[in-house]
């Protein structure tokens, strides 16, 4: 079963949403793409016709979430909050395992490694349109390549020292010992922005 935590302020936010609905209408949290990526969360009115006998089920005051077994690994560790002290109240849905499964601390060193980029180092790279992909590690030294608005860009030795290199190692005391880009950076027809 996922560990999916609904805080006390959504919970109320959905049991008003859900009481100008039928009285059977639940919630269902679901992700799409999972483990890509592209991965996204969301939440939808889920009336009783469309729960299936293989969803998984949780109880709340005076509501039921339900999640396709699919969805359910990515989902867990989930956290959904509700925010109306600002002028615009937010509903946020943060599932760190949606885009790639948690691993173990007994996981292969690569696993790891690439668990790091794709959950710690890409979301800040994405913001500028670019993210890190893990070629391969042996003995030590991990080999990345920066792909998107990463390629070709002039500060991706700064992003390197600065950013992934000091993120992993720190990360791998031990077990990693360098941090190798092979991306071509010189400007060309594959770089990114020209």
């Amino acid at each position: 079963m996922a560990e999916i935590t609904i805080t006390e302020r959504a919970q109320a936010h959905f049991r008003k949403l859900l009481s100008t609905q039928a009285a059977d209408t639940n919630i269902r949290l679901f992700v799409v793409n999972e483990g890509t990526a592209n991965a996204e969360c969301g939440v939808s009115y889920c009336p009783q016709d469309a729960v299936s006998n293989a969803d998984e089920e949780i109880q709340y005051d005076g509501f039921k979430a339900y999640m396709d077994k699919q969805s359910l690994p990515y989902l867990d560790e989930a956290i959904i909050d509700y925010d109306d002290d600002g002028q615009t109240p937010q509903l946020t849905l943060k599932a760190p395992n949606a885009k790639m499964l948690r691993v173990d601390d007994d996981s292969p060193l690569e696993d790891r490694v690439n668990y790091v980029i794709q959950t710690k180092i890409n979301p800040q790279l994405a913001s500028h349109g670019g993210f890190l992909s893990l070629v391969s590690v042996k003995d030590g030294v991990a080999s990345v390549r920066f792909g998107g608005g990463c390629n070709g860009c002039s500060l991706a030795a700064v992003t390197l020292d600065d950013g992934v290199k000091t993120e992993l190692l720190s990360s791998f005391p031990g077990e990693l010992t360098e941090v190798l880009d092979g991306t071509e950076h010189e400007k060309g027809e594959h770089s990114y922005y020209e």
